[in-house]
C-alpha cells in the first residue's frame, strides 16, 4: 500500500473513530456537561482529520478552512477539563468564574479561527510521497501558538486536579495524561513539513488510537459499558496483530515449500481477507457462543434475572430452618426433582449419615474460612443442571454467611435490651422486697402467741412469700461469679440433706473427682432449683427417682426424674420467667438456672431423648472441667 494512501486511511480511520465516541458519549452523557465537551472534542478531532482528507483529493479551500478550526479542539477539552475536575473536593471559586466565561472561550477561539482564514493561515505544498499536503504560514503560527497555549491551560487545571482529587477521578487524570503524551508524540510530525523538515509523518498513522485512548482514558472509571467495550476491541486488535503476522510469514515461506501461487498472491489482499474472516469470527462470536452454551449445558439457562429471583427469596429468610426451607422449594422446583438441602452451623455435628440422605442434595457448612457449599449424588445429572446447581450452592453459602451475621447481631440486640431490663427490674425488685419483708416481720411476730396449728400455717405461708422474694431478687438482679474449684458430688451431697424427700430419692453417680470451676454458691442455687422443682412432682410417689449424673462429653451434668412427662407446648417456655407447671411455683427457678448457667459461659437445655421422662442437661464449658 502507498504511503500517501495509508495516510488517507489514517485520517478517515481516525475521523470515522472519533465520530463514533462522541456519538457514543452524546448517548451517554445526559445532563454531564463535561461530557457533552468532551463528545465535541471529538467532533473537531473528526473535522481536522477530514480537513486533511479534503487537502489530499485537491480541496485545498474546504480542507484549508476544516484544519484551521484547529482552536476548537483545546477549548472544548478544555471545557472538559473545567467541569471535570470542579466536582466534589475540586470545586472552586475560580473554576466557577472559569465555566461562567466558556462562552467567551469559545468566543475567542472562532475569532483566531477567522483571522487564521483571512490572513491565509496555511497553504498545500507537494513534497515527498504527498502531491498535496498542508502546512502553517503567517497567521497559520498564531493559530497553532494559541491552540498549545490553550491546550498547557486544560492540562494544568488537569494536574491541580490530580492534587487534589482522589479514587476514579485522580485515575482518569492521570490517564488523560499518559493519552496526551501519545497525542502530543504523533501530532509533532504533521508539523515538521512547516519548519522546513519534509519528512514523512509515520507517527500520524497511529491517530487513530489518540481519540480512542483519551476517551476510554476520561470515561473508563466513570462508565462500566466503556470497559467491556475496550475488552472487545483489545481483543481484536491482538488477534489483528497475531493475523497479519501469520499471513506475512505464511506469504514468505510458501515459494520455499512449492506453494507458488500463494507466494504470488499480493500480501495486501492475503490481509483483507484475513480481516473480512476476523471480523465475520468476531460478529459470529456471541451467538455461536450460545449454542455451544446450549449443546455442552442443555436444560437450563442462567440469566440475570434468574440470579436476581434467588437472590431475593433467600433474603426473605429471617431464620435456618426457613433458609433451608426456601432453598429447597427454590433448587428442587429449578431442577424439576426434590433436592435436600442441609445447613450445618459453626460446630454442628452432621445428623445423617450421607448414605441415609435423599440423593441428589446440597449442604452449606460452617468452616474456619466462612461458609461452603457442597454437592452430593449429582452424578447421574445433566451437565447444565449441575452447573445451575453449583451457582445456586455458592449463592446460598453467601446468604448463610449474611444471615448468620444478621442473627448474631440480632442476638446480641436482644441481650443488650434483656440487660437493660434486668437493670430496671432489679431495682424494682429490691424495693419491693424491701417494702414487702417489712409487714411480713411484723406478721410473723403478731403470730407468736396464736396456737400451734395456725402458727405453723401462717409460717408456712411467709416462708413461701419469702421464697418468692428471694427468687425475684436473684433473677432481676445482676449475676455476679467468682470461680473457684467444686467438687460437684460433695456439694449435690450437702444439699441432700435439705430437702424434705418422702418416699423419693436421689441418685448420684458422679465421681467424687469431679470439679467444676465455677462460682460455688450459685452453683448451689442450680442444682436446689432443679432438685427442687423435680421433688414437686416425685415426692410422696412410690418409686420417685431424681438421678445426677455426667453427659456424653466433659463438663456436661445430666438431672433426670421419673415424674410426669411434659406437655409439648411446654417444652418452648420452659426457661422463661413466671411460666410454671408446678402448684404453687414462682416461675422463676428455671429461669434463675439459665441465667446462671449463661453467665459461666454454659447453658441448660431440656431433652426428652436419654430414656426418662424428664431431663435437663446442664453444659459447662469444657476448659472449666478436669
Amino acid at each position: 500500500m502507498a504511503l500517501d494512501i495509508a495516510f488517507e486511511v489514517m485520517m478517515i480511520l481516525t475521523s470515522a473513530c472519533a465520530l463514533m465516541v462522541s456519538a457514543w458519549l452524546f448517548s451517554r452523557a445526559r445532563r454531564q456537561r463535561s461530557m457533552k465537551a468532551l463528545a465535541g472534542f471529538g467532533i473537531m478531532m473528526a473535522l481536522w482529520c477530514a480537513g486533511h482528507v479534503a487537502v489530499f483529493h485537491g480541496l485545498e479551500t474546504l480542507g484549508t478552512a476544516l484544519i484551521l478550526t484547529n482552536p476548537l479542539m483545546p477549548t472544548f477539552f478544555l471545557d472538559f477539563a473545567i467541569g471535570f475536575v470542579n466536582q466534589g473536593a475540586g470545586s472552586r471559586s475560580w473554576l466557577n468564574w472559569l465555566a461562567r466565561r466558556r462562552g467567551l472561550l469559545y468566543s475567542t477561539s472562532l475569532l483566531v479561527i477567522v483571522l487564521s482564514l483571512l490572513l491565509t493561515g496555511g497553504k498545500v505544498i507537494e513534497f515527498g510521497h504527498f502531491r498535496h499536503y498542508f502546512v502553517f504560514q503567517s497567521a497559520g503560527w498564531f493559530n497553532i501558538a494559541y491552540t498549545v497555549i490553550i491546550g498547557i491551560l486544560a492540562h494544568a487545571i488537569l494536574l491541580w486536579g490530580f492534587s487534589i482529587h482522589r479514587g476514579n477521578r485522580r485515575r482518569s487524570i492521570a490517564a488523560m495524561f499518559v493519552a496526551g503524551a501519545w497525542g502530543l508524540l504523533l501530532a509533532t510530525s504533521f508539523i515538521f513539513p512547516s519548519l522546513g523538515l519534509y519528512w514523512y509523518p509515520y507517527p500520524m498513522l497511529l491517530l487513530p488510537s489518540y481519540i480512542v485512548l483519551l476517551v476510554y482514558g476520561v470515561v473508563r472509571y466513570q462508565m462500566l459499558e466503556i470497559n467491556a467495550w475496550a475488552n472487545r476491541a483489545l481483543l481484536w486488535t491482538l488477534m489483528t496483530l497475531l493475523v497479519l503476522g501469520l499471513i506475512a510469514l505464511l506469504s514468505s515461506l510458501a515459494g520455499q515449500f512449492g506453494m507458488q501461487a500463494l507466494a504470488n498472491v499480493p500480501k495486501w489482499q492475503l490481509w483483507l481477507y484475513s480481516m473480512l474472516m476476523l471480523t465475520l469470527a468476531v460478529a459470529l462470536y456471541q451467538p455461536v457462543g450460545k449454542l455451544v452454551e446450549r449443546l455442552i449445558y442443555p436444560g437450563i439457562h442462567l440469566n440475570e434475572q434468574l440470579l436476581d429471583t434467588w437472590l431475593a427469596q433467600l433474603r426473605q429468610a429471617n431464620s435456618w430452618p426457613e433458609l433451608a426451607t426456601i432453598a429447597e422449594t427454590l433448587i428442587s422446583r429449578q431442577m424439576g426433582q426434590p433436592i435436600s438441602v442441609h445447613l450445618y452451623q459453626q460446630g454442628e455435628p452432621l445428623t445423617h449419615s450421607p448414605d441415609t440422605l435423599p440423593s441428589p442434595r446440597l449442604s452449606c457448612h460452617h468452616q474456619s474460612q466462612g461458609w461452603r457449599s457442597q454437592l452430593a449424588g449429582w452424578d447421574d445429572v445433566t451437565p447444565g443442571l449441575r452447573l445451575a446447581a453449583e451457582v445456586f450452592a455458592s449463592l446460598l453459602a453467601t446468604r448463610c454467611g449474611v444471615l448468620e451475621r444478621s442473627l448474631q447481631l440480632a442476638e446480641a440486640e436482644r441481650k443488650r435490651l434483656a440487660e437493660q431490663h434486668l437493670v430496671e427490674l432489679g431495682g424494682l425488685s429490691a424495693a419491693m422486697a424491701h417494702e414487702m419483708r417489712n409487714p411480713l416481720n411484723i406478721i410473723s411476730m403478731a403470730s407468736a402467741g396464736l396456737d400451734a396449728d395456725r402458727k405453723a400455717m401462717i409460717q408456712s405461708q411467709l416462708k413461701r412469700a419469702d421464697r418468692l422474694i428471694s427468687d425475684m431478687l436473684s433473677y432481676s438482679g445482676r449475676i455476679q461469679i467468682q470461680r473457684q474449684p467444686v467438687r460437684l458430688k460433695a456439694l449435690i451431697d450437702s444439699l441432700s440433706q435439705q430437702f424434705d424427700w418422702q418416699l423419693a430419692r436421689l441418685e448420684c453417680t458422679l465421681p467424687a473427682d469431679l470439679v467444676v470451676n465455677a462460682d460455688p454458691y450459685r452453683l448451689q442455687q442450680v442444682f436446689t432449683n432443679l432438685i427442687d422443682n423435680a421433688l414437686a412432682f416425685v415426692r410422696n410417689q412410690d418409686g420417685g427417682i431424681i438421678r445426677i449424673e455426667t453427659g456424653e462429653r466433659v463438663g456436661s451434668i445430666r438431672v433426670h426424674n421419673n415424674g410426669p412427662t411434659l406437655a409439648p407446648e411446654m417444652r418452648h417456655s420452659l426457661f422463661r420467667p413466671f411460666v410454671s407447671k408446678r402448684s404453687g411455683g414462682s416461675g422463676l427457678g428455671l429461669a434463675i438456672v439459665r441465667r446462671i448457667m449463661d453467665a459461666h459461659g454454659g447453658r441448660i437445655r431440656y431433652r426428652n431423648d436419654l430414656g426418662w421422662n424428664v431431663s435437663f442437661e446442664l453444659l459447662f464449658p469444657e476448659d472449666d472441667n478436669t
